[in-house]
């Protein structure tokens, strides 16, 4: 897991329409990096779903949603289409900028161990650098959380 006030890891990755995104594309904006385990399962849909919601007041606020995840470009656009998502979402097979974050890690289900994406949202400020983790995240408050953050910081 990355800390605050350590720069962040660029990447660049495929988008749910294919094309070629990279972190610093958003230098001078907040960037809301969120991981999660798998496009259409229930969590990961009501967090996404949250984040839709609150993606115009997240973009008041200066900040621009993107999700990663391990899914394929194929599965991404199927999950944006499906939940009428207004984000980017990015594709990471390879699991290098998941790797890079920090997020693949080991996680107990039911008493059998596996590895897997633990749901974790990085707040990165407009010059690149990490200003908030929130590692475990629930995805219902997830959303919600960061906006708060964002106008307390702001006020």
């Amino acid at each position: 897991m990355l800390e605050p006030n350590t720069k962040a890891p660029d990447f660049t990755l495929p988008n749910q329409n294919g094309e070629m995104v990279s972190l610093s594309d958003f230098l001078g904006k907040k960037v809301i990096l969120y991981f999660y385990p798998k496009d259409n399962t229930p969590g990961c849909t009501r967090q996404a779903c949250a984040f839709a919601a609150a993606n115009a007041e997240l973009e008041e606020a200066g900040a621009v949603v993107i999700g990663i995840s391990k899914d394929s470009v194929a599965s991404h656009q199927k999950f944006v289409q499906k939940q009428n998502l207004p984000f980017i979402l990015l594709s990471d097979p390879e699991l290098q900028t998941i790797e890079a974050y920090g997020v693949w890690q080991e996680k107990k289900l039911y008493g059998k161990v596996s590895m897997g994406v633990v749901r974790t949202t990085y707040l990165i400020d407009e010059q690149g650098m990490i200003e908030k983790v929130m590692p475990k995240v629930k995805p219902d408050t997830n959303a919600a959380e960061i906006l708060e953050y964002l106008k307390q910081s702001k006020a």
